[in-house]
């Protein structure tokens, strides 16, 4: 049987809660459910995260992380539960104030401008000098006129990452978006996400790289076997997880 889940209750301030009134923040999600073909994939997941926090999600392969992403943005709809985006319920247009990016890039077959020019119409006053900033800032502004599909894997990430900022989403999801890339890359994608993160974006970032986690997390969200097994302050998850799953998951032991 998992242990009952730590949480970071404690270390969520009035001020934090306070900060984030009419925003999209705290999520509040309570016996979040996803049954598939009899399967509970998700199981009666209870989950608060305040705003400012950097959360990072991890967990065994099949544990649930990416399904509980697409819950959480509105792309499955779940079997049986509640979330709740500052104090709201999800809709279109909380949707619309988050951004997602796959592990795969999804981009259009056009050139890296216009993949940029593409979600800028959705952004009233939106103007070239903003996707020339944006991809600046990415580091593709040479790249502009090039097809997305002959940009290199981490460049492509980059456009990703891009795509979904330049409408300053208050909350972006990203599930393992420097799996498979080189050092450099991931380096590049994790100084553009900090970056986000410390101009207010909350950040729920999946990773399998306890290293990575150490770097960017300020709380982790651990899961096993679809449901919450853990989640505290990423200091505490490192030294002293409380939960016999992540403990066994930490030192590389088969989580059963």
């Amino acid at each position: 049987m998992l242990e009952r889940a730590a949480t970071i209750d404690e270390t969520i301030t009035s001020e934090e809660v306070a900060s984030s009134a009419g925003t999209l923040l705290p999520l509040e999600v309570n016996d979040l459910t996803l049954v598939i073909g009899g399967k509970r994939l998700v199981d009666t997941i209870e989950l608060t995260l305040a705003a400012r926090s950097f959360t990072m999600v991890m967990g065994p392969n099949g544990a649930g992380k990416s399904l509980l992403l697409r819950l959480l943005h509105g792309l499955l709809q779940p079997t049986a539960g509640s979330i709740h985006w500052g104090g709201k319920e999800l809709s279109k247009e909380i949707r619309q104030r988050q951004a997602m990016v796959f592990q795969r890039p999804v981009l259009l077959r056009r050139s890296v401008a216009a993949n940029i020019d593409f979600v800028l119409r959705l952004k009233d006053g939106a103007t070239a000098d903003r996707r020339d900033e944006i991809l600046e800032h990415v580091g593709l502004i040479d790249h502009a006129k090039q097809p997305a599909r002959l940009l290199s894997g981490g460049e492509q990430q980059r456009l990703a990452l891009a795509r979904a900022l330049v409408l300053e989403p208050e909350v972006l999801f990203l599930d393992e978006p420097t799996a498979s890339l080189d050092p450099a890359s991931v380096l590049m994608i994790e100084q553009i996400v900090r970056a986000a993160h410390l101009g207010g974006t909350k950040i729920i970032f999946i990773t399998h790289d306890p290293g990575q986690a150490k770097r960017l997390g300020d709380d982790i969200v651990f899961l096993h076997r679809g449901r919450l097994s853990e989640h505290s302050p990423a200091s505490r998850f490192f030294t002293n997880p409380s939960s016999a799953a992540a403990s066994a998951y930490l030192e590389g032991r088969i989580v059963l």
